[in-house]
């Protein structure tokens, strides 16, 4: 009886806690606006198609060879742009650590630096005998908490070497024996699985407008210095080949290094239009800084190696678009063509989902048997697989507690350090307005001049007040639903904007803040912007993180920046269009417009108020001290990241938007640090001390029970 007694009052309160919830939600009874929750990848995905578009009307107007030896140059000269400069080649420093032999082969096990301290942990697996030099095949493994060690790819790696081949395999960063954020105690990651070890410092990366991949790929390439250093390697004879996430690998190394002779990538390629059509972006190596802004798409990772060999392994349920699969092979088949070497590409297609099956083995294996020149049967070969541990390169099994190099961060840290120390230089001389200029274009802000559409939705009666329903068009096509708190009696009033990250729906009850501030004579607008209420959070497939304001949606930020475009920007681009309507509305002092955001949304504030003058004033509840912040620390809050703009450090900072504000009031309460911890002094001074020199500009550290008392004293 008891537990019924229970069950029934919790059905109780969660009735009332919905009822509460969904008070202020409309947008449901609008079919027009059914799919609401997803605007703004929808958004995202409409741009990038623009890009892609226009990509491929550049190629379908290509005409022989010579245009499409102009098309490898420019997509060499894209890449070197959107992954980054590479570091300066040093010495490798490898040794072996230890040696299985085995009847047909044996396995060296094997340190390098591909940076210095950056250590990297392989085998080399041998043939035996081996009389002379042979065809050598660089393995990269896709995400596996095991690296190479995993069944499937020692299955495929130990394939190739009772064909012949020398095949050397290294471990990606995060996976293996090279996990960024071990836990000393359990040997394990404590932040997650691969595709978090490499979006959590790659995040970083791209605050300083540097990739995760430009780290991966330089591991593959130093992994090819090492092998022309092996005198069993023929390195005329050099392939490379990688399922899944070892597919992006082997496809990224070998458009970037020449010296690859075959490249044979497996379940990854597909087309962007298709990605963006299914999954969604992924993890960070797997995008590249305005990559799809810059004119670049999957297939050119393969057009500009032609005429050498290629081979896509492909299966038709993969979780790539095989649609996508077929329309790169038909981009380059053309581009082959054109050298007069269509025989050089083909691929293949097995009926799986993503996996590596015989059939997809053997033809990767007879491949290379012909682009390698090493004749044989192709057969797929029963092997007996090692136990993980007896592949391992450390005495830990992991590098990090055996040998305690460097790490993604350390790389990150160092680069972001570096760009700080010029950005103060050019605090010292440059004027405010230029950062407001570096912010608007990073961020991707838009100022609109399309017309401002208006819905009216009806109204709540409110002792001494109205609360009405409105809509109005963002800056794409979505809506913008918004309620509007005004006094039921006539007059010009104070306008507040109210920006919260969890919705139009909070702090909106009798005698909560936003009633106080109406009746303290303001009219105030609380939205729903995208990606927050009934905007969002959205359906999203990445599993770096699920897409939700406040958790850290990775993998739609890395949307945003194959584009030029951000979240803070679209956001803030929004917020002009709130002002507008503000500024439209009768009853509205349009001179008297301030604004007031919480945590997650006070980047997007700073960067509005920053662009648009309109904003009298701004108050920051909780606001994140600066971007820098969340990179130099090894570890930060990933509900942080959707609220940054990729590749801001070099160019600006948040306190710099504050110092453009003024002489504009600014207040500040209660900063946060990279953890959305209550942020020290110290940290505040180092951030921004000339600030609290600086009048109109308030910064406050009260208790919670304080805030709304602020609010209503600042906007009496």
């Amino acid at each position: 009886m008891n537990f019924f007694r229970t069950l029934i009052l919790f059905l109780c309160i969660v009735s009332v806690v919905s009822g509460q919830e969904n008070e202020f939600d409309f947008l449901n009874e609008w079919i027009e606006y059914s799919d609401a929750e997803n605007a703004f990848y929808h958004h995202l995905k409409h741009q990038a198609l623009e890009f892609l578009d226009q990509r491929e009307n550049k190629i379908a107007m290509l005409e022989g060879n010579f245009q499409w030896q102009q098309r490898q140059s420019e997509i060499r000269e894209i890449l070197g742009n959107i992954v980054g400069p590479f570091p300066d080649k040093t010495p490798l420093n490898a040794r072996i650590t230890g040696t299985i032999v085995k009847e047909r082969f044996r396995v060296e096990k094997i340190i390098f630096e591909s940076q210095p301290g950056f250590f990297v942990t392989s085998a080399l697996f041998l043939p035996r005998p081996l009389d002379g030099k042979a065809p050598a095949v660089v393995f990269c493994c896709g995400h596996s908490d095991l690296g190479f060690r995993s069944e499937a790819y020692q299955t495929m790696i130990l394939n190739l070497v009772m064909k012949g081949f020398i095949v050397f395999a290294f471990d990606p960063v995060g996976q293996g024996e090279r996990l960024q954020y071990v836990d000393p105690e359990t040997g394990t990651s404590l932040i997650g699985g691969p595709t978090k070890e490499h979006s959590y410092p790659g995040a970083q990366g791209f605050l300083t407008q540097h990739t995760q991949a430009r780290i991966m790929i330089w591991d593959g390439i130093r992994a090819v210095d090492y092998m022309h250093t092996r005198p069993e390697v023929d390195t005329s004879r050099l392939g490379i080949t990688g399922r899944s996430g070892g597919g992006t690998q082997s496809a990224y190394i070998a458009a970037f290094d020449e010296r690859i002779h075959a490249a044979a990538p497996e379940c990854y390629m597909t087309t962007f239009e298709r990605l963006w059509q299914t999954r969604g972006p992924q993890d960070a190596e797997q995008n590249f800084y305005h990559g799809i802004a810059s004119g670049f798409d999957l297939p050119d990772l393969l057009i500009v190696r032609a005429p050498k060999p290629a081979l896509m392994i492909t299966t038709s349920r993969d979780i790539f678009s095989i649609q996508g699969a077929m329309e790169t092979a038909a981009q380059v088949q053309m581009c082959y063509d054109s050298f007069g070497a269509g025989y050089a590409f083909d691929m293949v297609t097995d009926d799986a989902p993503h996996a590596n099956t015989v059939r997809n083995r053997e033809a990767m294996m007879a491949f290379f048997q012909e682009a390698l020149n090493q004749p044989g049967l192709a057969d797929d070969e029963q092997v007996t697989l090692f136990d993980p541990q007896e592949l391992w390169v450390t005495e830990s099994g992991q590098v990090q507690l055996t040998l305690k190099g460097k790490t993604c961060f350390d790389l990150i840290h160092t680069t972001a350090v570096s760009q700080r120390q010029e950005l103060d230089k050019k605090r010292q001389a440059q004027k405010s307005e230029n950062f407001v200029d570096q912010a608007r274009q990073l961020c991707g802000y838009r100022e609109l001049i399309k017309p401002l559409d208006r819905i009216y939705h009806g109204r709540y009666e409110r002792e001494g007040y109205y609360i009405e329903r409105w809509i109005i068009s963002g800056e794409g096509a979505y809506p913008i639903p918004f309620l509007l708190l005004k006094p039921d009696n006539k007059g010009e009033f104070p306008a507040v904007l109210y920006l919260h990250p969890e919705g139009k729906s909070m702090h909106t009850g009798p005698g909560q803040v936003l009633e106080k501030l109406v009746k303290s004579g303001n009219i105030v607008l609380t939205p729903d912007l995208v990606g927050i209420g009934e905007m969002g959070p959205g359906r999203f497939r990445g599993d770096a993180y699920s897409f939700k304001v406040g958790t850290g949606a990775y993998n739609l930020w890395f949307a945003g920046i194959q584009i030029g475009r951000s979240l803070v920007g679209v956001h803030a681009s929004d917020i002009s269009r709130l002002i507008d309507f503000l500024t439209g509305y009768e009853g509205v002092d349009a001179n008297q417009i301030s604004a007031v955001a919480l945590k997650d949304l006070t980047p997007a504030l700073a960067h509005a108020a920053a662009f648009d003058l309109r904003i009298r004033e701004i108050v920051q509840i909780e606001p994140l001290v600066s971007f820098f912040t969340l990179v130099d620390h090894e570890f930060y809050a990933p509900e942080w990241i959707q609220s940054t703009v990729a590749g801001a450090l070099p160019a600006y900072d948040l306190p710099d938007l504050y110092r453009a504000i003024l002489p504009r009031d600014v207040t500040l309460i209660n900063p946060l640090d990279h953890l959305r911890e209550t942020a020290s002094v110290m940290m505040i001074d180092q951030e921004m001390g000339d600030l609290r020199q600086k009048s109109n500009f308030d910064l406050r550290q009260v208790s919670s029970d304080e805030v709304d008392l602020i609010l209503s004293e600042r906007f009496k």
